[in-house]
């Protein structure tokens, strides 16, 4: 038998039979940087805060402020009266001065008389423009309620009277000759009430809105133009003013309501409170960064962001100019949008957005 061992037993291990720790990997060493060109920690990093405010188109609105404003009766009688002696005025004077030169020359006070007499003449028919230009206003306006009226209670009678008498209004006009003899092509095809509206619509109206998209177009191009390169404030406002009032006014002679200057800012203050109703003076955001967010105009300054805002607040004034001088609601076509024309009208102008 074998003796067992007494005790725990230990064995000694030597260097060569231990085992061999894992060596560790030898970092790179870092390369050593700059402290002008260190990383800097974001949490550490001051916040940059951009105070200069977004463009707003503050010429437009000013412009839209100064047609809207409403004038008070005292202010009313103050100028009543002051227009009213200005003329007792003139008009006293002038007979004066044609007596005075009859009684020292015949010949001059009957050249005074005549002169007067064509001024007279000229102011006659500047009064009946005038008057006309309401009157032809005054009829867009009847065939808009018309058309509403119609939509509201159909009546097939009615509606063919309707599409008659519309194309009766530009039957003297060459560019809707084709217009008018393709709807009367079509009279007998359709008796429902809105169909026949419709048809009116698309046919008469079609060559019209293309006219009215092109001088809106062209009054958005004018004045963001203007507000990206001419550095005057005021000088923007007045752009604005007189090129919103020219557009309102060419609007208005599409649509067959030529106005004088009375019935063009009569026309002016009418599409401006029918912005003002509908909350369409401001921009919405999307609008400015599908329009000027890409292209050069809103890369370069504030001055040239705020000529985009112009232009499309000048196209929304062309759009509410439609509304109030087109015969016809729009139902049948689609309604033109501010993006699209200033798409149009930016082409070229401030880059491709």
């Amino acid at each position: 038998m074998t003796n067992k061992p007494q005790g725990p037993v230990i064995i000694d291990l030597d260097e060569s039979s231990a085992p061999k720790a894992k060596a560790k990997t030898k970092s790179k060493p870092r390369p050593k940087v700059a402290p002008s060109r260190a990383p800097i920690d974001p949490s550490s990093a001051p916040m940059i805060i951009d105070d200069e405010p977004a463009p707003k188109g503050e010429a437009m609105v000013a412009a839209t402020r100064l047609v809207t404003r409403r004038v008070t009766w005292v202010a009313k009688l103050f100028w009543g009266a002051l227009v009213a002696l200005l003329l007792m005025y003139l008009t006293t004077a002038a007979w004066d001065f044609v007596f005075n030169l009859i009684g020292r020359n015949v010949w001059l006070g009957r050249v005074a008389i005549t002169l007067a007499a064509v001024l007279a003449i000229t102011v006659l028919i500047t009064a009946f423009k005038e008057f006309s230009g309401f009157a032809r206003l005054s009829r867009l306006d009847d065939f808009r309620k018309a058309a509403d009226d119609l939509r509201t209670t159909p009546d097939a009678k009615k509606a063919v009277f309707y599409s008659k008498k519309l194309r009766n209004l530009y039957k003297s006009r060459s560019d809707m000759t084709w217009a008018i003899e393709n709807l009367a092509k079509q009279d007998d095809t359709i008796i429902d009430p809105d169909g026949i509206l419709d048809l009116t619509e698309m046919e008469l109206m079609a060559p019209l809105d293309k006219a009215a998209r092109r001088e809106i177009e062209t009054s958005a191009r004018q004045v963001a133009a203007a507000t990206a390169l001419v550095p005057i404030a005021l000088a923007d406002v007045v752009v604005a003013l007189t090129s919103n009032i020219r557009m309102v006014r060419k609007i208005a002679e599409v649509y067959g309501g030529r106005a004088g200057t009375l019935g063009s800012w009569r026309l002016m203050r009418a599409v401006a409170t029918h912005l003002i109703a509908t909350g369409a003076v401001g921009v919405a955001d999307d609008m400015i960064s599908s329009v000027a967010g890409g292209g050069l105009a809103g890369k370069l300054s504030r001055r040239f962001g705020e000529g985009v805002i112009n232009g499309a607040l000048t196209a929304r004034v062309g759009l509410a100019a439609m509304d109030v001088c087109r015969p016809m609601p729009f139902h049948a076509r689609q309604r033109p949008g501010v993006t699209s024309i200033m798409q149009t009208a930016l082409t070229g102008l401030f880059g491709k957005g």
